[in-house]
């Protein structure tokens, strides 16, 4: 063995050994949050959830949420004040947002920010697998499924951690964001798992760089996006039977409630997606760039052409829906979880199940 096939191999078992030490760091994480949550849960400080069936003197004003406080040695501390939002949908009404995961509770906001932290340092240790996974096979690390997977849960918790880092108040995604990374790194490494291995001639491109980097940001980006739209969907259910006069069930009034409102739930996965749009535009536009020179054509109906081209409509007709009148709200969010749907099909469906010219990198 040659001294450069013998630090490949180092750098590939390197790798793994940092891939299996981010899901370790993960896993504490995902405890962190849970804890977040429990705490939260009994929690009875911050409550919101009675703002929906108050009274309002007028339904376009905004009315002044309190701060969520708790007692802490002898005294009490400020946590956060829940931001009062106004839903878009006719017959609107003031709904403010929730108080996070910790519901209000001092000890719940602690094991979040620990959570946090240690989310922070597993992106670190993953990204560093990532990279000892590109070095010990002396090209981009995408390559294959295993590669993919692994890059795909990086971009998406560091897209996490930047939202963090601008201040947005998205940490109640923390435990739905690394309960699947933790299934997508487990799947990597065991089912989707590839030896370092160089790739057939039609890959070594430096469009590989361009438009596989780019289809796994969108990825990502769908993904909160799909995340958030989901929560909406429960989150606008439970406001409804609230303002008709219903009870909701104990579990779902401890969860959703903890929440942002549904209007800023369904605002923010609107945004997320419509700002990662055109860059899936360009993904697919770069794809045909590199098809032309691979294989002498721009565009044949392959499985993967087709199928990101069906994720392309499905996400344009949901950015069109949201600017319809009769299609904002649920119906829209059934389109975005549609869209999403597509998404996934186009990386698992088609890789696994249907043979085309997108197969060769392999599993």
């Amino acid at each position: 063995m040659t001294l450069a096939a013998a630090t490949n191999e180092h750098l590939a078992n390197l790798s793994n050994l940092l891939i299996y030490s981010a899901m370790a760091v993960y896993t504490l994480a995902f405890f962190a949050y849970i804890t977040e949550w429990l705490f939260g849960s009994r929690s009875k400080v911050g409550r919101t959830a009675a703002a929906l069936t108050e009274p309002k003197t007028s339904t376009t004003s905004k009315a002044a949420a309190p701060a969520v406080t708790v007692k802490k040695a002898g005294g009490t501390a400020v946590l956060e004040r829940p931001k009062v939002v106004v839903r878009s949908s006719a017959g609107s009404r003031d709904v403010p947002d929730g108080p996070g995961a910790h519901g209000g509770d001092a000890q719940g906001d602690l094991y979040g920010r620990i959570a946090v932290s240690l989310t922070a340092l597993a992106f670190l240790v993953e990204a560093g697998g990532v990279l000892a996974r590109a070095l010990s096979v002396e090209r981009a690390p995408w390559g294959n499924m295993y590669e993919f997977n692994i890059t795909f849960s990086t971009v998406a918790v560091g897209v996490y951690l930047t939202l963090l880092a601008l201040k947005k108040n998205i940490r109640w995604l923390g435990l739905f964001l690394i309960t699947t990374v933790l299934l997508d790194l487990g799947l990597a490494v065991t089912v989707l798992y590839t030896a370092s291995a160089q790739l057939v001639p039609a890959l070594h491109s430096y469009w590989l760089y361009i438009h596989v980097s780019t289809a796994i940001l969108c990825g990502a980006v769908f993904y909160v996006g799909a995340v958030a739209t989901l929560l909406y969907l429960f989150k606008d259910s439970y406001e409804n039977k609230l303002a008709g006069g219903g009870t909701p069930g104990r579990f779902a009034t401890s969860f959703l409630e903890r929440l942002p409102a549904s209007a800023t739930l369904d605002k923010f996965s609107y945004r997320v997606n419509a700002a990662v749009f055109p860059l899936w535009t360009f993904t697919i536009i770069a794809g045909a760039i590199w098809a032309g020179d691979a294989w002498g054509r721009y565009w044949g109906w392959d499985p993967k052409e087709t199928w990101s081209f069906i994720t392309w409509v499905a996400y344009a007709g949901y950015l069109h829906a949201r600017a319809t009148a009769g299609w904002k709200g649920r119906k829209a969010a059934y389109l975005a979880l549609l869209a999403f749907g597509c998404w996934l099909f186009n990386y698992y469906g088609v890789n696994i199940f249907v043979s085309g010219k997108h197969s060769y990198a392999g599993v």
